[in-house]
């Protein structure tokens, strides 16, 4: 039997076991005509000796598969186990949506990039998670870490927020514990990258090879006919809305620098001084007093209808109608906090940490700070409450008659705390931050805490010893 014969000149003979096989035709591209769709026929026949080629995949989706591979973006650092340990949990909000507070023991494991929080009061074992089970997991790129208070009335709580919204408080009432914590979470947190590019690197690794592709290839294609008839009348209105935008912006100027200045409209009147913000003793001088009238009628007004109620201090109150209040004490309104819509107690006490949170000097000064914090190390007693005695009576006339008024209706509201539930504890881990505060953040703002909470409790237990005698 003969050869079957090719179109080539240099077809090879046919090896005699292959001799019942027919050829096979391939078409084959004209190296002059790369784009011409008519093509050759070659005889192909598989010998012994010979192995098929596997055909190679020039397909883009079948590159994206093979190339966007999670290892490149995460490294072995990231994915790394740095501590394990339980702490009590708490998620307050689910991508910027505020949820209800439900505390809960949770088995929490830090990576170099995320958090994983386990449903167990201790470390899980592999055999007993059911198939599947994926973990609760906060991702720590670009998360923000800090103490809170206000959040919850529990010791020792920092809160940790994502890029995405979500928020979670973290507590332990061991000290020790829940500073190692921090640090580390912190630690890893700065370790990360921080700049968009990493950032859109890392929403590419997360990305499926598909839903890449399929983004790739929309951005390439050309506007639908149907749409370029919207895209022109755009990009007309984009140039108008530009003029229109630059008209504004030159009138804007115009007004700027003809606008009086702070000190001229302060003497005609229109802008007066701030109760709200404002150094304590320039309140006193304005007022012509050593306390603040508006501490003096907040007091007032919650020993008269506040003595009694759950949670005083601690409750927050309506934050809208408590700047409503503050507006109305800075413009100098005429100010009846028996008034109907001041009537919820949680507002007036709202107010008044407000007015103390936001001097510019906390109650306790600066320079009196490492000093109380001293004192509060002491670890005999009766010395302890000398030296803060002593501490107090330097204070200057405003710090010490305010601090005097506000320690002692402190201590009517911890004497009541079989109905307020409002402890001397309770109360110090509401003012302890407020009243006393170092200028400058520090790494042992945690342990500062502890000594900021323990100072405003002893201060309450013993109140009468310690402002026992008038300044000189």
């Amino acid at each position: 039997m003969q050869p079957l014969a090719s179109s080539d000149s240099g077809a090879e003979k046919l090896h005699p076991s292959h001799e019942n096989i027919a050829a096979v035709p391939m078409r084959i591209k004209t190296a002059n005509s790369p784009h011409d769709r008519h093509s050759q026929s070659k005889s192909m026949i598989l010998s012994d000796n010979l192995k098929a080629i596997e055909p190679i995949s020039r397909h883009r989706r079948n590159h994206s598969q093979h190339n966007l591979t999670l290892p490149e973006f995460i490294s072995p650092l990231e994915q790394t186990v740095i501590k394990e340990g339980c702490l009590l949990k708490a998620k307050i909000a689910d991508g910027g949506k505020k949820l209800r507070k439900n505390w809960a023991t949770s088995w929490l494991v830090l990576t170099g990039r995320k958090i994983e929080f386990y449903k167990e009061s201790k470390q899980p074992a592999v055999a007993n998670l059911k198939p599947g089970y994926k973990p609760e997991w906060m991702d720590l790129c670009g998360a923000h870490i800090e103490w809170t208070t206000e959040k919850s009335s529990k010791k020792n709580v920092f809160q940790i927020t994502t890029i995405s919204g979500n928020e979670v408080l973290l507590q332990s009432d061991i000290d020790i514990v829940i500073l190692e914590w921090f640090h580390a979470i912190k630690n890893a947190i700065e370790r990360l990258p921080k700049d968009k590019s990493n950032m859109s690197r890392n929403k590419i690794a997360r990305s499926s090879s598909s839903e890449l592709l399929n983004s790739f290839e929309t951005d390439s294609k050309e506007p639908k006919a149907e749409n370029r008839r919207s895209l022109i009348f755009r990009l007309n209105y984009s140039i108008s809305d530009t003029t229109d935008r630059n008209r504004v912006k030159s009138r804007l100027k115009k007004f700027i620098t003809r606008r009086p200045s702070m000190r001229t409209l302060q003497e005609k009147g229109i802008i007066k001084d701030q109760i709200f913000g404002s150094h304590l003793h320039k309140v006193c001088e304005r007022e012509g007093s050593t306390v603040p009238q508006f501490v003096k009628m907040c007091i007032n007004v919650v020993e008269k209808r506040g003595l009694d109620v759950d949670g005083i201090y601690r409750v927050s109150g309506n934050l809208a109608t408590i700047q409503k209040l503050r507006f109305f004490v800075n413009q100098e309104e005429k100010l009846n906090l028996d008034d109907s819509q001041w009537e919820d107690i949680h507002v007036v006490t709202g107010a008044l940490k407000m007015f103390f949170r936001e001097l510019p000097e906390p109650l306790f000064p600066y320079c009196f700070f490492e000093q109380f914090v001293e004192a509060i190390k002491i670890q005999d007693n009766n010395n302890k409450v000398k030296c803060i005695k002593d501490l107090v009576q330097k204070l200057p006339r405003p710090n010490y008659d305010t601090m005097k008024i506000l320690f002692e209706h402190l201590q009517k509201i911890a004497a009541k705390e079989n109905l307020n539930l409002m402890t001397p504890q309770s109360l110090g881990i509401v003012f302890g931050p407020t009243l006393l505060r170092p200028e400058k953040e520090t790494g042992s703002m945690a342990v500062y805490m502890v000594y900021q909470n323990q100072l405003v409790e002893l201060m309450l237990s013993k109140c009468s010893t310690i402002f026992s005698s008038e300044k000189d």
